[in-house]
């Protein structure tokens, strides 16, 4: 069982409860016990967290990572997974279900449950396949990995081709009370393609995939979803033109909420530079007008959260020619110092970036936490909003090393992290207790 905790004179952002100031917060028996702006007295036996000039903030929640277990182990698992996220200040993460052994059963699901149980470090909520074996051909049982515990289906990784196919799956989803996920993207005009059909593209002689791959796959959705009067959640909006189709359909009422992901509202296209296989994702980084267009919605609240997408891939996966080389870079452990990067360029103000990592995830998926209001569950974040550093990607707890930021200098870190009133990260150490 958690102890006491008193984090003392901390600055406290919680968005959801418009709490912004100096305030001390008493974390007892894994729940937030109270929030005061007058100093609290040292409850007996508490742990006491000096907190003065630092960020006391709701543990980070991250709606998008691959923690690759069952079946490439080489790459992530479920507790490396974890060390990675609470190093980067993620007290939750919703775990995708295209691992080698796809999560389209309760049984694979309990197994992902109980490797994070082990791991004993943050929470672990899977998320299900839309489609058996992810093949886009017939739903899961959907009935089935909600109730052995998925927050969310999901065929992530890939779309469902099948309109039809699509408007089940949120008919079905609806009855249970989930978000339906999309990887937006037609194979039909996607394929073939290794990144985003511009003039970089042409420089490098490499065939591009349109944003129309994506935008047409919204617009489709959204058609759906208005049908069926389900909940879509769009994962890792890239392009101006969903932007603009979801903010039009949050405009008429419709239940959408979308993310994304800190290396597409940081870079562009241009990072892919000299066919640097790093700067390879799906979906691939656009262009600088699309950047600007997420960075608009991110600040209006047409986007809800920032996602990671943490895809961790090794070596051998990037050290090839760029078309044969596998899409997708590791995201928790630089995610705070890239989205404070849009603060700095006042792109966000630091209420809005904390609410895009806390509030507003635990709200597009229904997930405890976000918020640090009495009762609300012990997850705290301790930032030091104005340590500099230099990300290295060789120290990374992820077992994983792709990312295009490595070397890069950012400002503003994680320091501490605690789940359920329990220090699970301080110092630059994950403090594991299993």
């Amino acid at each position: 069982m958690s102890g006491t905790v008193l984090f003392r004179r901390g600055r406290v952002i919680d968005p959801r409860n418009g709490v912004d100031g100096v305030r001390d917060v008493l974390v007892k028996d894994g729940k937030v016990a109270e929030v005061s702006e007058a100093p609290l007295p040292v409850p007996a036996g508490a742990e006491v967290v000096e907190a003065a000039g630092r960020w006391v903030l709701p543990g980070f929640i991250d709606l998008h990572v691959h923690l690759r277990e069952p079946g490439e182990e080489g790459k992530e698992t479920v507790l490396t997974g974890c060390r990675a996220a609470v190093a980067g200040g993620f007290t939750a993460v919703v775990a995708m279900p295209n691992t080698k052994v796809v999560n389209d059963s309760g049984l694979v699901t309990e197994l992902v449950l109980s490797r994070a149980r082990a791991a004993n470090l943050c929470h672990v909520y899977p998320a299900g396949a839309i489609t058996k074996g992810l093949k886009g051909e017939e739903l899961a049982e959907t009935g089935e990995l909600i109730s052995a515990g998925c927050v969310a289906i999901t065929d992530d990784g890939r779309p469902v081709m099948s309109a039809a196919l699509m408007r089940r799956a949120l008919q079905y989803a609806t009855l249970f009370g989930v978000p339906v996920m999309v990887h937006e993207e037609d194979l039909t005009l996607s394929a073939g393609g290794a990144m985003h059909e511009g003039p970089t593209a042409t420089r490098l002689g490499l065939r591009g995939i349109p944003a129309s791959a994506e935008v047409a796959m919204v617009a489709r959705d959204l058609v759906l979803l208005e049908e069926t009067k389900g909940r879509l959640h769009i994962a890792h909006v890239s392009c101006e033109g969903s932007v603009r189709l979801i903010r039009e359909a949050k405009r008429r009422g419709l239940n959408v909420t979308a993310e994304a992901t800190p290396h597409h509202v940081i870079l562009d296209d241009r990072a892919v530079g000299d066919y640097d296989t790093h700067a390879k994702m799906a979906p691939p980084l656009r262009a600088d007008r699309d950047v600007e267009a997420l960075r608009e919605a991110l600040a209006d609240g047409t986007v809800d959260a920032i996602a990671t997408d943490h895809a961790p891939h090794g070596v051998l996966d990037k050290q090839v020619e760029f078309e044969k080389g596998i899409n997708g870079i590791v995201g928790l452990e630089t995610a705070l110092g890239l989205t404070l990067e849009l603060v700095h360029a006042g792109v966000l103000t630091e209420q809005r970036a904390v609410a895009l990592l806390t509030h507003g995830p635990a709200q597009a998926f229904g997930l405890p936490g976000g918020h640090l209001a009495p009762g609300a569950p012990g997850d705290v974040t301790v930032v030091d909003p104005i340590e500099e550093w230099t990300v290295d990607a060789h120290r990374f707890y992820s077992r994983s090393r792709n990312t295009p930021f490595h070397g890069r200098r950012q400002k503003g870190r994680v320091v501490q992290t605690w789940v359920s009133g329990r220090k699970v990260y301080a110092d630059g150490q994950v403090k594991e207790s299993r």
